[in-house]
């Protein structure tokens, strides 16, 4: 049965994104969760975690970086922070969130801790979204009686900056103005079906609250978005007059399924318009332990409540366009089949094409009425058999405008530069790479890519 629902929800990607309507999930080059997005300097930085290949357990062993300006493309930074970074923890790298203050980058993760084999939250700084983080206090932030996992950060207009977490508690702590510390006593939040909801027949939960928060704020009114149980888990919400509550049960935000029992809320305003992040289990080889991020756009009612938000092929018209006579990274996504990101010393993150007919496609890409006659790519591969790179136009089927015989390089270490003229290019078009060859894997590797006129 697990076999047939992979080979069912491959068949759907492959259908959906040959006709160009899918976006979701947002990232195909890796799996990852629990979403923690983050706006700074008008673009998008999105801080996941990492869902290992063929895991049969939450293994997580790092927190990864993807970034947009448009919504629709993402860029591939690869791992900023790994658990090893902290010499005070032994494992488990699971949801994070990033914010800035003052020019700062304070990234809170949970993790399991080598002193008493137990969850505890830390705090990373870096000077720069991108990183490098570095653990200020070698040791946990916060550790209570048990449950520390799934932070969510806020610093409210006063500036009084707020943390909560946890499963099956919820707590929050009140953080001091270097976000490293903080005052009072661990909070407890009551649990109660006021609050966050009823849950029937289960002896154990008295709520539908089950762990994952997110801290938002519109218009005066204050949001704590939740996944739910009993699993498969759903995502709910409360409201509060106030950033520490009493907290008011809203409702479901977005009903259980996806092919995952677990989900995750993030959520973010973006140039006029609000944006649902949350993770289900739809990649191919996708599952409770393969997960991938996905992102809908979030309305609210004229009272502040919000209407069920269901799971879509995602947002699939961008608010702005790529420039192509720039230096674009390969792994600069908008979907993709058959293609992995790593990353190296020589190129930092690229993406290599595993199989034949493995395709890049990236969205709204302008051209100007002036146009490209040259295409250049900094790729290689290490078979003698011929790999062909194909250059297509709005589909993987689409328009062919030119083709590269993918250099002999010998390995992701050893790259080559290859510019080729193609038929002239004007207008606003998506952009599809192709790659074709006899191979059985690992055909092609790709850093980079640009159009000249």
């Amino acid at each position: 049965m697990d076999k047939m629902k992979s080979l069912f929800f491959s068949s759907l990607l492959a259908v959906v994104a040959t006709s160009g309507l899918a976006q979701n999930p947002i990232i195909q080059t890796n799996y990852t969760a629990d979403p923690a997005p983050m706006v700074y300097n008008d673009k998008v930085y999105l801080y996941t975690t990492h869902d290992e290949d063929n895991s049969t357990w939450f293994t997580m062993n790092d927190w990864r970086l993807y970034t947009t300006s448009d919504m629709v493309n993402w860029t591939d930074h690869g791992a900023v922070l790994s658990y090893t970074d902290f010499n005070w923890a032994k494992g488990d790298a699971w949801a994070p969130q990033c914010i800035e203050r003052g020019g700062k980058f304070y990234m809170y993760v949970p993790m399991i801790s080598k002193i008493n084999n137990r969850g505890a939250i830390g705090v990373a700084v870096a000077d720069s979204p991108y990183g490098p983080f570095y653990d200020p206090l070698g040791k946990p932030l916060v550790q209570s009686e048990w449950g520390d996992i799934d932070p969510t950060v806020f610093i409210d207009d006063d500036g009084q900056a707020y943390m909560y977490w946890g499963n099956p508690n919820l707590y929050y702590v009140k953080l001091n103005e270097d976000m490293i510390s903080y005052s009072g006593d661990i909070v407890r939040v009551p649990l109660t079906a006021e609050s966050f909801g009823k849950r029937e027949g289960d002896s154990q939960r008295a709520t539908l609250y089950e762990e994952g928060p997110w801290l938002y704020k519109r218009d005066k009114k204050y949001y704590l978005f939740w996944p739910g149980g009993p699993l498969p888990e759903h995502i709910g919400y409360s409201t509060s007059d106030s950033p520490t509550g009493p907290w008011k049960y809203g409702g479901t935000v977005m009903a259980a399924g996806g092919g995952a029992f677990t989900i995750h809320p993030g959520v973010i305003d973006f140039r006029g318009k609000t944006y649902y992040f949350y993770h289900n289990g739809k990649l191919p080889g996708g599952g409770g332990f393969n997960r991938s991020v996905c992102v809908e756009e979030l309305k609210f009612n004229k009272d502040g409540s919000i209407p069920e938000v269901k799971m879509t092929e995602g947002i699939t018209k961008g608010i702005a366009t790529l420039n192509p006579y720039v230096k674009n990274e390969a792994e600069t996504i908008a979907f993709s089949e058959g293609f992995k990101s790593f990353k190296n010393n020589q190129v930092g993150v690229f993406v290599t094409a595993m199989k034949d007919g493995s395709y890049i496609r990236v969205r709204d890409v302008d051209f100007g009425k002036t146009g490209a006659t040259k295409f250049t790519a900094r790729i290689g591969t290490t078979h003698n058999d011929p790999v062909q790179l194909e250059v297509r136009l709005d589909g993987v089927d689409g328009e062919l405008v030119g083709t590269i015989k993918v250099p002999r390089t010998g390995g992701s270490d050893r790259w080559d530069l290859r510019t080729i003229d193609i038929s002239k290019v004007t207008g606003v078009h998506d952009l599809c790479f192709v790659v074709k060859g006899r191979p059985a894997t690992n055909l092609m590797y790709f850093d980079y890519w640009m159009f000249s006129k």
